[in-house]
């Protein structure tokens, strides 16, 4: 499914948590991991043949944490070594065993087909965890994501307010929403 019809897609769940600061970004970083890894392991163990995966849109201002939040995210996953910024490159790929992760960054765009000629559209697909920052740029032929997390500057921090598009991005909410908030706090 595009998002590419004239009425805004409304999310089939939405929640909002407050950041305090990075340590909490990193915890509800390692939170979405957890669930993802879950998700993906006992997809492979109910049905090895089907394939997987999850599509993450990042949205905020720029140094709202975006990048930050998707390198913990990397680091919880196991991803080794430094983790740079697609800023520059649009995107960074990470191989972990038979899942993908890739990062995607379209500020740069200036024509929402960019993404199509640089032929991004067979990363979209499965056995990945896909996140793009600034998905908005690549405009409304970029599939709708299972999670969008919009990151919203706080007086002392960060508001992460999440959205889901997808049963299992509203499954995925519920689940973190049952974790409980996190919190910087030792």
């Amino acid at each position: 499914m595009s998002n590419s019809d004239s009425v805004a897609p409304q999310a089939l769940a939405s929640t909002s948590l407050f950041l305090a600061d990075e340590a909490a970004t990193q915890a509800l970083a390692q939170q979405l991991s957890a669930i993802f890894s879950d998700y993906f392991s006992n997809s492979y163990e109910n049905n090895p043949d089907e394939n997987k995966s999850a599509r993450v849109y990042l949205k905020g201002d720029l140094g709202a944490g975006k990048t930050t939040f998707v390198r913990h995210f990397l680091k919880v996953m196991g991803v080794q070594g430094r983790i740079k910024s697609p800023t520059y490159t649009l995107l960074e790929t990470y191989n972990l065993s038979s899942l993908y992760l890739y990062h995607f960054d379209f500020y740069r765009f200036t024509d929402t087909d960019e993404w199509l000629d640089a032929g991004f559209r067979e990363n979209l697909g499965e056995n990945a965890i896909v996140f793009i920052e600034w998905a908005e740029k690549a405009g409304p032929g970029l599939p709708l994501p299972d999670l969008e997390l919009y990151l919203i500057y706080e007086s002392a921090g960060r508001t992460a307010q999440f959205n889901a598009f997808s049963e299992k991005g509203k499954t995925w909410i519920t689940q973190l929403i049952h974790r409980g908030t996190p919190t910087s706090e030792k």
